[in-house]
């Protein structure tokens, strides 16, 4: 018979916190994430002033890739070690750690020291998403937790469309590098309420640290994202696809991974716990996840440059012209959230807002350069439904499907799927639209202006503003070219978001569970535990937390 393995769940099993209580501790957790999610997107209309003053237009994704990179990298690292040694002083040191590199990144004097600590940043902002998303499954049930994972939908909302509005804001009014200090009276409330408020629920326990598995899945992905960043530009910092710096970060990065599976396959507690990918419900939901992260985070960064380059508006207005993506996915994610609470099912959502997100990705990659702002808005507002629709429905079914000792780690992979998407997605769409740039511009601007093409592209990506003083027939040229590109991005994404169409097909739907923790019978199956609908396989090593 097939058996929960006994043990101490005494501080996981206390009683229910109030609705006032867990609201207290979201408004700690919602700073923490607001500050991580905000620092994605925030530097989205400074980059070209940054590139500016730093004379760094070679290096300028590196500012939006370090983060990703280690904020990606990190994420699976603070889900075991928050299981291990309780979330709260974990999620606090991340907090401090995202503070000074935020001061430290306001403080940059060149573009190195700008990348570096922004790389920083990205390892403090991994665990502030990470653990803010795990303390909720510590102190909420997945039942009651739709009526919950709107807030956090509307923050993550926020943050993603607030951030190149705020930032265009500060780089207008004061200075690019406020776009960093703002961080620190956020993160500092961030800090006292959870100082306050906040309290493990999770038993500490026996552990050891597997150091060489976290090295090789730190090394791997680390040079998958690189190949991925450098690959495609054999300017400046980049690299010919078939130079052999290339080929060496690719089979190295393949390499890595494939030692790291290994590794996990013989650790005693193994940083990503192998047996989780036997789990349908994790599988497709972070297959989901890596996809939409993919078209999703192409479509924010790439959409104010678009703004700015075609209907030439300042970067505070490209951020603003924005607001319709945000308006439906905090609708969205709002609404799902309270219709799963109400019904206690939540597939059907994710297969809606991927659908919904194909459809606005072919409809973004219909603008031309007399779009008008209405028809953008409807565009953008289709685009957030999507998306609101389906992000945090995915966090929740991987809680409910795993076992409690395991939810840390689970909702690290979550967020590290999603952010290893964006991360990739960042870097190959920015590669085709590159790439589709520079033959859109040979075709479209004049002969005279042909041996200027390649500063034209870079004026393009580093400073919209610098083409309105083009000759008008230039600018014509350059604004035609920019559409037909960023066009060719947009429809290239619409195939790629279908597949994660039918990974929400395959996700099965497991019956929402209405305590917190595992509160599990000792003796009682984990399918009666789910009533019945939750997938196990037919026999269950002791790694799985079972005894047979």
């Amino acid at each position: 018979m097939t058996t929960v393995e006994q043990t101490n769940h005494s501080s996981v099993d206390e009683a229910p916190m109030s609705h006032r209580q867990i609201l207290i501790v979201f408004s700690g957790l919602m700073l923490g994430l607001f500050l991580a999610a905000l620092d994605q997107s925030v530097v989205s209309t400074a980059l070209p002033t940054i590139a500016g003053d730093f004379h760094g237009l070679d290096r300028l994704t590196w500012v939006v890739t370090a983060y990703l990179l280690t904020s990606t990298a990190s994420a699976p690292l603070y889900g075991k070690i928050s299981d291990l040694y309780g979330r709260k002083n974990i999620f606090q040191f991340a907090i401090v750690l995202f503070l000074a590199a935020s001061a430290l990144a306001g403080l940059s004097q060149n573009m190195n020291e700008l990348i570096i600590f922004r790389g920083f940043q990205g390892l403090g902002a991994g665990g502030l998403m990470v653990i803010s998303m795990s303390i909720v499954g510590d102190i909420v049930p997945p039942a009651d937790r739709g009526r919950y994972q709107g807030y956090f939908g509307a923050v993550w909302g926020v943050a993603s469309i607030a951030g190149p509005l705020i930032g265009g804001f500060l780089v207008q009014s004061i200075s690019w590098r406020w776009i960093f200090y703002i961080n620190l009276p956020c993160g500092i409330a961030a800090l006292i309420v959870t100082t306050i408020v906040l309290r493990d629920r999770g038993e500490r326990r026996k552990h050891s640290v597997d150091y060489l598995g976290a090295l090789l899945l730190v090394a791997g992905v680390s040079a998958l994202l690189l190949l991925t960043t450098l690959g495609g530009s054999p300017d400046g910092y980049g690299f010919p696809w078939l130079s052999w710096q290339i080929i060496a970060m690719g089979v190295s990065g393949v390499g890595l991974v494939a030692l790291f599976v290994l590794r996990e396959l013989k650790a005693p507690e193994p940083i990503v716990p192998m047996y989780l990918f036997r789990k349908r419900v994790f599988t497709a939901s972070n297959g989901a996840g890596f996809i939409l992260g993919f078209a999703m985070f192409g479509a924010i960064i790439y959409l104010p440059v678009y703004l700015q380059v075609v209907k030439g508006v300042s970067p505070t207005m490209s951020g603003l012209d924005l607001l319709p993506l945000m308006v439906g996915l905090l609708l969205a994610s709002i609404i799902s959230g309270l219709v799963i609470a109400r019904r206690g099912r939540y597939k059907i959502f994710p297969i809606l807002g991927s659908g919904i997100t194909t459809i606005a990705m072919g409809l973004l990659g219909l603008f031309r350069p007399d779009t008008g702002y209405l028809e953008i808005s409807a565009f953008l507002f289709v685009l957030g439904v999507g998306i609101g629709l389906v992000i945090q429905v995915l966090v929740l079914a991987v809680q409910n499907g795993v076992a409690y000792k395991d939810l840390g780690t689970a909702t690290s992979l979550s967020n590290f799927f999603r952010s290893m998407g964006g991360a990739f997605g960042t870097a190959i769409l920015g590669a085709v639209l590159t790439d589709r740039l520079d033959g859109n511009l040979l075709a479209a601007l004049p002969t005279q202006a042909k041996p200027y093409v390649h500063r034209i592209a870079q004026a393009i990506v580093g400073s919209p503003a610098s083409l309105k003083r083009l000759p008008p027939v230039w600018h014509e040229g350059a604004v035609q070219a920019y559409v037909h590109s960023i066009d060719t991005l947009f429809l290239v994404s619409v195939p790629i978001t279908f597949l994660a169409l039918v990974c929400s097909v395959l996700l099965p739907e497991i019956k929402l569970r209405s305590t917190v923790g595992t509160h599990q019978r000792e003796g009682a199956s984990l399918s009666e535990e789910a009533g019945g609908s939750l997938e196990v396989p037919l026999e269950l090593s002791p790694s799985d937390g079972m005894l047979i």
